[in-house]
């Protein structure tokens, strides 16, 4: 008899957490799995879980913010849900699918309960105690949970010490399927179609794909580019992603006298396949589970910039795969950057070296091998 796996998770979109629902649902075997996603929202996750004939059971309720009434409502849609479902194993994604789930798996009597912790919340920039109160219940669903995947060492690390816990929590890094990536020329064609002001043909692209959202250090990364913009004309700065951050960037942006040189691209579907029309990738997060564009921008060979926090280190080597820098720190952005633009060489061995190290550790093969163990119990 086929294991029927339910996926769970908050939003919809296609950020990293969804990619990882996506890719194991559709890479578990069909003959012994049935795999089906609990997901709030109707966003592009839903389309290509549909595409891949995997069943989506939408939920009104869940949503990233906290508040009472949802929360509460999501709790007894997700109970019900579960009810109905009967699944052998629940896999809980982000932390309010995670806190909400986990407790009503335990209810409705889920044999197994897996929770993946994609990131902390309370890394994020918030008041003191938004941050101690996230803190508990982020423990409690991984105390509900049977055990909890982290996704990076730095994500087990801040769990380290937690009671009760620590036989519970599972180092099972990302994995990723290399993206049909454009052309560079086809690539800069559909930057140029999102960007009013053409770039010259001899342009070099510092790029960046990320929500726009405070914990990716986006205002760090533009202060960074106004730097070395007078003497570099024909550089620009390209960020894809949509959200919360887009006046306060607009103004960062204006306050710089950048208009026209740095462009917030705004979000683009399946925007990894655009990484070739960039000559640099820059990641300024100042908190990060992984990174997984991280990896993305690895398979399309770019020399990456990042910054020292989360789980980066484990995907880029300090001077061997990438530059690393510290967080909220635009003076070493910009030296680092510099470095990148002066040498060629030591760019395309960065580049090299982090290719072949994504292929080499960061398979999605590896990601469902090891997951499907946790869920037959080994």
């Amino acid at each position: 008899m086929k294991k029927k796996i339910l996926f769970v998770i908050t939003k919809s979109n296609f950020g990293g957490a969804q990619k990882y629902v996506y890719d194991i649902a559709r890479s578990l075997p069909a003959e012994k799995f049935e795999a089906l996603v609990t997901v709030g929202g109707t966003g592009s996750l839903v389309q290509k879980l549909k595409e891949q004939k995997i069943r989506v059971i939408p939920t009104s309720s869940l949503s990233r913010d906290i508040n009472t009434k949802s929360d509460l409502t999501a709790f007894f849609e997700l109970l019900k849900i579960f009810r109905n479902e009967k699944p052998d194993v629940v896999h809980l994604n982000s932390a309010k699918a995670g806190g909400v789930g986990a407790l009503a798996a335990r209810i409705a009597g889920v044999p197994k309960i897996i929770f993946t912790a994609h990131g902390w919340a309370f890394n994020e920039e918030r008041p003191c105690y938004q941050r101690m109160v996230i803190k508990f219940f982020s423990w409690l669903t991984v105390f509900l949970s049977h055990k909890t995947i982290a996704v990076s060492d730095a994500i087990k690390h801040d769990t380290s010490l937690w009671p009760f816990v620590q036989n519970k929590v599972v180092v099972i890094k990302n994995g990723i399927v290399s993206p049909d990536f454009y052309y560079r020329e086809d690539a800069r064609k559909i930057l140029l179609s999102k960007n009013t002001l053409p770039f010259p043909a001899d342009a070099q692209i510092i790029g960046t794909i990320a929500e726009l959202h405070k914990s990716k250090g986006l205002e760090y990364a533009i202060d960074a580019f106004a730097k070395i913009a007078s003497t570099n004309p024909s550089l620009y700065y390209v960020i894809i992603g949509e959200g919360s951050e887009r006046t306060n960037l607009e103004k960062v942006i204006k306050n710089n006298n950048l208009v026209g040189r740095v462009i917030l691209a705004g979000f683009v579907e399946d925007a990894a396949r655009l990484l070739p029309a960039f000559d640099i990738f820059v990641l300024p997060s100042v908190t990060e589970a992984l990174g997984f564009v991280l990896l993305e921008a690895g398979l399309a060979k770019l020399p990456v910039v990042a910054t020292r926090v989360g789980g980066i280190p484990e995907i880029i080597d300090d001077h061997t795969t990438g530059l690393l820098v510290d967080s909220r720190n635009p003076d070493a952005l910009a030296e680092a950057i510099d470095t990148i633009l002066m040498d060629e060489s030591k760019a395309r061995t960065f580049s090299n070296n982090l290719f072949n190290k994504t292929v080499a550790e960061f398979s999605l093969s590896r990601v469902v091998s090891e997951t499907i163990s946790l869920y037959m119990g080994k």
